[in-house]
């Protein structure tokens, strides 16, 4: 019977692998962050560090990299405001605003020419309604490596929407942060883990630098 890590290493092929980096930019994760708590977190966790180095590998390796942006316009139109969440983001001291530093991705994270921007204004993942399904099946996507923030929001949404649409969704539980910094792991532990492949940093990044077997 092949090792859990075999088993890893068949998932991430590069050909069909995808990175998809979740709010990772600067009025979110970034030193003039809007959401403080969480910003420090992302950083002192070692998360954003991970982030940097899988996306980093990716490039090394060829696998295609999607940066998923949360924005709003500046006059609020088309934005959610269905739920508390929404209605204390348009408070923040930080908006999410198109077009100004808070929406572009955040350092140490380094964005290619090769990577792929997809911006929404609505909703809560960064799939549903947006163009990371279509782009992900035009790219032939089987396997989404997701990583970023929240753990308490975003990142289990992703995870949900990636496998209702029949991807193989792969979380290095390192890359990604929520608040409080002990609710991350216990969502982990009790939630993505029974719809996706955890793993670490490292061994992602292990895999993918693996030779590929010939069929």
């Amino acid at each position: 019977m092949p090792s859990s890590y075999e088993r890893l290493a068949e998932l991430l092929d590069p050909v069909s692998t995808v990175l998809l980096t979740v709010e990772c930019q600067q009025g979110v994760v970034g030193p003039e962050s809007g959401l403080p708590e969480l910003a420090r977190e992302a950083r002192v966790s070692g998360a954003l560090n991970n982030i940097a180095r899988l996306v980093a590998g990716a490039h090394d390796t060829g696998v295609q990299v999607i940066h998923a942006i949360a924005e709003r316009r500046p006059d609020g139109r088309g934005a959610n405001r269905n739920a508390r969440l929404f209605r204390a983001a348009e408070r923040l001291p930080v908006q999410q605003l198109s077009g100004t530093t808070a929406v572009r991705v955040a350092p140490p994270i380094e964005v290619s020419e090769e990577d792929l921007v997809v911006r929404r204004l609505h909703g809560l993942s960064p799939i549903q309604g947006t163009d990371v399904d279509p782009l992900l099946r035009n790219l032939g996507c089987r396997t989404l490596v997701v990583t970023g923030v929240s753990a308490n929001v975003a990142i289990p949404n992703t995870v949900f929407d990636a496998v209702n649409r029949g991807y193989t969704a792969v979380v290095p539980a390192d890359a990604i942060a929520g608040v409080p910094s002990e609710y991350t792991p216990a969502m982990v532990r009790n939630t993505l883990a029974l719809v996706a492949t955890v793993a670490t940093t490292d061994e992602v990044l292990g895999c993918l630098g693996q030779p590929r077997r010939r069929s």
